[in-house]
């Protein structure tokens, strides 16, 4: 492998850590939040909302502010700028600023998430898409338990202000690294603008629209599953307290392994195929946390979020393949959607915890579970599994958009 590709893979692993090291970092010091600026519980929880509303908020207009722009810049520019509203979270004087710097953190993470999505669809094709994919969906795993980890540990020995101020040095430092790893790509010349109807048009077709199904199913799952499990395991017999229930994020590490080895086996697969083992891991998961043994459903939790990434993975390089000259818009809608299942995933459940329990939430996770893999059915359409002779494109020229793309040609042949 050529060092310019291995230092773009490395990049991308980062790009995903920067996008999501700020995202959840409050989730576990509600509390202290709370108690800081003297608000209630539910109140603190929006310090949580505000971001995720943002990310879906700005997500379908990235493409059209940034797309003007060399992508490499849009990512190195973006990601360092997350250092500042969490630095400045820090010295927030009110929880009505603390929000405010939230919401900022919320608008700039999808333009590192889009822009980086669209970014592997420009540089690689065929199959090498879900690998490069799978690899960044790793790094979003990384940085999502990371900046609950690192919050968690310095609130408690020095405290919340201190734990923003260290996740902007370090996002500062990811930012910088990504400046000096991630490649730029091959100028696309010739393509030109599709008019707004023509572009609303492409982002609306049925695989792209499946694929914005899948991602809120997806988020709905993993939202629902760890929000009513925590509320579950701190019941008796368990009776687990915060800092246990905060040690249950660790099994997201576990995908860390699993996504980029199966990003790597699939690579000459479908993406739906992937989707399918994601479901499978998801139900079989949410079934092991009906047992009455802690350390069934810490595997059955494990299994569980380990589908969702997998999932998330797929959905993403079958959205990057399929949206063609538009990934980016394509991306931004997905995200949209993908946080708004997070959104409902959060409220819904609790009709069915008030009714029936655990036992109600893990019924609707599994048909959310199932319902993303119907979704995926129906409207993906996989064609033969692509080769994996073509891997990075080429930097010696353009690359016509109207040609037999190998990324291009996979999902849009009919169904064998």
């Amino acid at each position: 492998m050529s060092p310019p590709a291995h230092s773009a893979r490395i990049a991308l692993f980062l790009c995903g850590c920067a996008a999501f090291l700020n995202l959840y970092a409050t989730q576990g010091i509600l509390q202290e939040l709370a108690q800081s600026f003297q608000v209630s519980l539910r109140e603190a929880g929006w310090s949580i909302t505000v971001t995720t509303l943002a990310v879906a908020m700005t997500a379908p207009f990235v493409s059209r502010f940034t797309g003007r722009f060399d992508p490499r810049s849009v990512i190195v520019l973006a990601a360092l700028m997350l250092a500042l509203p969490a630095g400045l979270a820090a010295s927030a004087g009110s929880f009505a600023q603390l929000l405010a710097w939230r919401f900022i953190e919320g608008m700039l993470i999808p333009v590192v998430f889009a822009t980086s999505v669209a970014y592997i669809g420009d540089r690689w094709s065929g199959g090498t898409v879900t690998e490069i994919t799978s690899l960044y969906v790793a790094g979003t795993v990384l940085g999502g338990f990371a900046g609950r980890f690192v919050t968690g540990v310095i609130t408690e020995y020095l405290g919340w202000r201190e734990a923003f101020a260290l996740l902007a040095g370090l996002s500062l430092l990811i930012g910088l690294a990504i400046h000096r790893l991630l490649p730029g790509n091959p100028a696309r010349v010739g393509r030109s603008t599709p008019k707004p109807l023509s572009a609303l048009s492409e982002l609306c077709r049925r695989p792209l629209l499946a694929a914005y199904g899948v991602g809120f199913c997806v988020l709905f799952s993993q939202v629902a599953t760890f929000t009513y499990a925590g509320l579950y395991l701190s019941q008796a017999p368990f009776n687990l307290g915060a800092a246990a229930l905060g040690s249950v994020y660790t099994v997201f590490l576990l995908a860390l392994v699993v996504i980029p080895v199966a990003g790597r086996l699939s690579q000459s697969r479908p993406q739906a195929e992937l989707l399918i083992v994601a479901a499978l891991l998801g139900v079989c998961g949410s079934f092991l946390t009906l047992l009455p043994s802690l350390w069934l459903i810490v595997l059955g939790l494990a299994l569980s979020s380990t589908g969702v990434f997998l999932a998330q993975a797929a959905a993403n390089a079958f959205t990057t393949a399929t949206a063609r000259h538009n990934r980016a818009g394509a991306v931004g809608l997905y995200l949209t959607c993908y946080y708004l299942g997070g959104s409902f995933g959060a409220v819904l459940p609790s009709l069915f915890w008030s009714r029936w329990g655990w036992q109600g939430c893990v019924a609707l996770i599994v048909v959310f579970q199932v319902l993303s893999l119907l979704i995926a059915w129906s409207g993906w359409r996989p064609g033969a599994p692509q080769g994996s002779a073509s891997h990075e494109r080429s930097d010696s020229g353009p690359r016509d958009p109207g040609s037999s793309d190998p990324v291009t040609r996979g999902v849009d042949a009919p169904r064998p």
